[in-house]
């Protein structure tokens, strides 16, 4: 149909784009919330994004085409790359971790849609959303031994650690 609008196709990327768009929003929402350096705008832009690069990809290539192989390389190394971003070292280790590879799960909701799996979809959205709302306060009991001291944490001088091992 070259040269005509195609309304329904229109129709169903704009779909496509919102769905993605949706799923990422609970995710986003999460980072917004704790102040992570991704938030409520970033999850949903990588998700729509994902989501277009895949329409176009099947647009230009065709569903069956090799050549999409290459463009999910090249969706997850460059979703990477952004996660790769929040990612900040400090002498004590570093921070961003869950928010990059959330970044990262958030680009495959995009590209599952992109590519019709929305079951798939709905279930990374889900799954990352519930890892990052209900397994931080399992690593803040993770990080805690029985004696209410954080992990790795030092006592002060040597008769406290002592006083702890006994």
């Amino acid at each position: 149909m070259t040269g005509q609008v195609n309304w329904v196709e229109i129709a169903s990327h704009v779909m496509d784009l919102a769905i993605a768009y949706v799923l990422a929003l609970p995710i986003g929402w999460d980072r917004e919330r704790k102040e992570r350096s991704a938030g409520i705008r970033t999850f949903p832009l990588v998700a729509i994004a994902s989501c277009g690069f895949v329409l176009v990809a099947i647009r230009v290539l065709g569903i069956d085409s090799i050549g999409q192989a290459r463009i999910l390389e090249g969706l997850i190394t460059g979703v990477g790359f952004i996660g790769g971003g929040a990612i900040l070292k400090h002498s004590a280790g570093a921070s961003g971790t869950a928010t990059a590879a959330s970044l990262w799960a958030t680009g495959a909701v995009g590209g599952a849609v992109g590519y019709g799996l929305y079951d798939i979809a709905v279930i990374l959205s889900l799954v990352t959303y519930a890892t990052l709302r209900w397994m931080a306060p399992l690593k803040e009991v993770a990080r805690t031994d029985d004696e209410g001291v954080s992990a790795g944490a030092q006592p002060a001088s040597a008769a406290d650690r002592a006083t702890l091992r006994s």
